[in-house]
């Protein structure tokens, strides 16, 4: 299979999938019971023509598969949709991107540096003292939930410590960041760790490295350039959806530090009953998932050739 028949049909099957996935959110959010236009007026019930007069304009009045049909023609001008209070979703979105996106990337950052240091360190000491103290610290760190170890990590390092700030984003990057983006990344660091050790543990007993040794290639080259790009196959695609759920924003950290992201947006407009929010935030996290996916598979074919071939 050539390239550009490969690259077609990876756009072709994430198309269905972004159009699938978006279809089922959109539907579960406005067929939940209830009128959210309705609600607006809280203890003051609107009158009966401005919430038909509000339905009609949000197209609440039609079945669901048209509501989706109008929403996806306005996705297509790159419009996210507009809650019930006339504000752009997309405009909102905007103002809240950058801290996510700054949380995520230090969060990955961590994840990419501190995991594969790990992995690589335990898995060319298989079965000594450094990889059991690898492998029983991620089994730890992935045991833990992240709302404990984000409380924790506040309460021990920001309050009784004093070594960052326990809330919010005012004293910027790096300081108000590397608390939060810890805690964030400390399951999918455990996750990297792991991976990465089990990569390198395969490769290090495969017949193409024994060939290597048999020629007499040093081991900083055959660890460095042979076993390290054989190994980075599945971390990578590790990575790559995990860098998609980390730019998702995550609600419970951005809950617990306080910080105003898109996690903390979705979550307030869940709370809030705003459909076209909820729907918005959603597609824009799909739409970046998917990206990321596309680009890790493409990355697949220049670390392994025969992938396009398949």
């Amino acid at each position: 299979m050539t390239a550009a028949r490969h690259l077609t049909r990876r756009f072709a099957e994430l198309a269905l999938v972004f159009v699938g996935v978006t279809f089922i959110i959109y539907a579960m959010v406005f067929t939940l019971p209830g009128d959210p236009i309705a609600a607006l007026g809280g203890d003051r019930p609107l009158p009966a023509n401005v919430v038909a007069a509000l339905r009609e304009r949000y197209h609440l009045d039609l079945p669901v598969w048209q509501q989706y049909l109008h929403y996806m023609g306005g996705l297509l001008q790159g419009d996210l949709g507009t809650n019930f209070t006339g504000q752009s979703v997309g405009e909102k979105m905007a103002a809240r991107w950058p801290v996510t996106a700054t949380l995520a990337l230090t969060a990955w950052g961590i994840e990419v540096v501190l995991g594969i240091a790990l992995g690589l360190f335990a898995g060319l000491r298989r079965g000594r003292i450094g990889d059991n103290l690898v492998l029983a610290g991620t089994i730890l760190a992935s045991s833990i939930p992240v709302f404990v170890v984000a409380v924790s990590a506040q309460l021990v390092f920001g309050v009784k410590l004093g070594w960052f700030p326990v809330a919010g984003t005012s004293t910027g990057w790096p300081t108000a960041y590397l608390l939060p983006a810890f805690c964030v990344a400390i399951f999918g660091l455990a996750s990297v760790a792991r991976l990465m050790r089990g990569s390198v543990v395969d490769a290090m007993h495969s017949d193409y490295v024994r060939t290597l040794w048999a020629k007499g290639l040093p081991r900083r080259q055959v660890v460095g350039v042979h076993v390290m790009r054989n190994s980075a196959i599945p971390v990578l695609t590790y990575l790559a959806i995990d860098l998609g759920y980390l730019l998702g924003g995550t609600v419970v950290i951005e809950g617990v530090f306080n910080l105003p992201g898109v996690g903390q947006m979705l979550f307030q407009a869940i709370r809030a009953h705003e459909g076209p929010t909820v729907v918005g935030v959603s597609t824009a996290l799909i739409i970046v998932f998917l990206v990321t996916n596309m680009i890790v598979d493409l990355l697949h074919t220049v670390l392994d050739p025969r992938i396009r071939h398949e």
